[in-house]
Parts: structure tokens; C-alpha cells; sequence
């Protein structure tokens, strides 16, 4: 193990989630950066706008996406995100997402999957390579709904129906009867509009153990106001970063003026 690697485990390794929780219970809405290796093709910018956004308050970096990811990208990312003293977390497509110099991974199964592979194939190939990293896991309950988008199309799922809320609601509560701590609704990639908040509202006020994580076509301070009032605990931004950095330092800002 590199002394990278050494000084990384003695500031994240294992304390991944004890972060997140601690932040949520003094009341916190937490804010995630999602950065898609396949879409970095400048480190120095890379490190701009990790520095940018880590100034704006985001909580930590997801790093990760579904197409045209490879571990060496991967490596790469996560180093030039170390720098700014924030947790890195592996948000991967598939076991091709995963390196050894990040804090910790989502352990996501894609529980509306057609194909068993992403419900635990994967996991199963994943799971060795996470324990021989070293990698703190993050059981999550990845939930596709309304849009989809690419991680919809690639990992092969019926996204939920917006207007049948009761669907959402009986997948995240069998996600926290099998113990997942984190349930992810994804409305996907480039979504048009984000999840609502009403489906929201439905499936946080059904669940009690798990965190409520929402993602996907979230643009608007209003929409992050909207999702917060309706009781999510985790926000993720990603398309925003690439299309418009600054508005994206203005998403992460209200998050952190959001309270639980």
C-alpha cells in the first residue's frame, strides 16, 4: 500500500457513514458531488471544480457512471479529488467502478432490475475486490424511477411509476427489511424534471431505519428546496457540475441552508 493510501485510510477509511449519520443528526441535509470519469478529460479542471465545490459545502464526492468507465479513470479521479479533504465514494456501474484509492463504496443492488446480475451478480463479483481494498461499504437500495435514463437503460430496470408512489413505497420498505441503510431513488441521468416531491414525501414518511437519497434532473434551487421539505436526507447533483458549475455552487449552497 502506498503512503497515499496510508494517509487516505487514516482520514476516511471506515468512518464514511459515521460522517454522513453525524451530519444527520444535528439536523444537516447532506449534499453529494457526483463526477463521472468517463466525462473528465482535463485533471487540472477536474481540480478547479472539486475546489469550487468543496468551497460551495458539499458534503463528499461520488465518483462514478455507466458507460465507458474503466478502474484506471477511476484511480485517476479519485486521487485529484483527495486533495480537498472531503470523503470520496465510489458510485459504481459495475465492477470496473471500483479503486483502491477511494474511501468507500455505495453497495448498491438495483432492486427494480429485470437482470439478476445487478440485483447481486455484481455484488458478488464486487464484494472480494471491496475487502481486499479495503473499501468501507455503504448497503444501498438503488431504486430507478420515472425517466431512468442511462443507468435505467444499462441496467436493464422498469423505472417506477411517479404516479404509483404505493410501488415506491413497497420497494424501499423491503430495501430496510433487508437491512439497507441507504435507499437511492434515481430518476436518472439528464432527467427532464426530478422525482417529485410528493413520491418523496410517500416513501420517507413509510420508512424509518433508512436514508432517503434522491438523484437525477436536479437543476433549480426550488427543486432542492422542494425535495428537502419532503423529507430526503441526501442530495445528489451531477449533470449540473458539467453543464453549469456555477449554478451547481448554488444547488450545494442550498442544500447546506436546508435542515432536516
Amino acid at each position: 500500500m502506498s503512503i497515499v493510501e496510508v494517509l487516505r485510510g487514516m482520514r476516511w477509511r471506515g468512518k464514511v457513514n459515521e460522517y454522513i449519520e453525524s451530519k444527520l443528526r444535528v439536523g444537516e441535509l447532506i449534499h453529494l458531488s457526483l463526477i463521472d470519469p468517463a466525462k473528465v478529460h482535463d485533471l487540472r479542471t477536474l481540480s478547479e471544480i472539486g475546489r469550487r465545490l468543496s468551497a460551495a459545502g458539499t458534503d463528499a464526492f461520488l465518483v462514478g457512471g455507466s458507460i465507458g468507465v474503466s478502474e484506471s479513470d477511476v484511480d485517476s479521479v479519485v486521487t485529484t479529488l483527495e486533495e480537498f479533504n472531503k470523503p470520496v465514494i465510489l458510485f459504481p456501474g459495475n465492477v470496473n467502478g471500483l479503486s483502491r484509492m477511494a474511501d468507500a463504496v455505495l453497495f448498491m443492488s438495483l432492486l427494480n432490475s429485470d437482470d439478476p446480475y445487478f440485483i447481486i451478480g455484481a455484488q458478488i463479483i464486487g464484494a472480494p475486490i471491496i475487502k481486499k481494498y479495503g473499501l468501507e461499504p455503504l448497503p444501498t437500495a438503488y431504486i430507478v424511477v420515472g425517466y431512468g435514463g442511462t443507468a435505467g437503460f444499462i441496467g436493464k430496470a422498469r423505472p417506477l411509476p411517479l404516479e404509483k408512489p404505493e410501488i415506491g413505497i413497497a420497494y424501499a420498505l423491503a430495501a430496510e427489511y433487508l437491512g439497507m441503510k441507504y435507499i437511492y431513488l434515481e430518476g436518472g441521468s439528464g432527467s427532464p424534471e426530478p422525482i417529485t416531491p410528493q413520491y418523496v414525501k410517500y416513501v420517507r414518511s413509510s420508512t424509518s431505519k433508512s436514508y432517503i437519497m434522491v438523484g437525477g434532473g436536479i437543476r433549480r434551487a426550488e427543486d432542492v428546496t422542494k425535495i428537502a421539505d419532503a423529507g430526503a436526507h441526501i442530495i445528489v447533483t451531477g449533470n449540473i457540475i458539467e453543464s453549469d458549475l456555477g449554478r451547481a455552487e448554488e444547488l450545494v449552497k442550498t442544500v447546506k441552508r436546508s435542515k432536516l
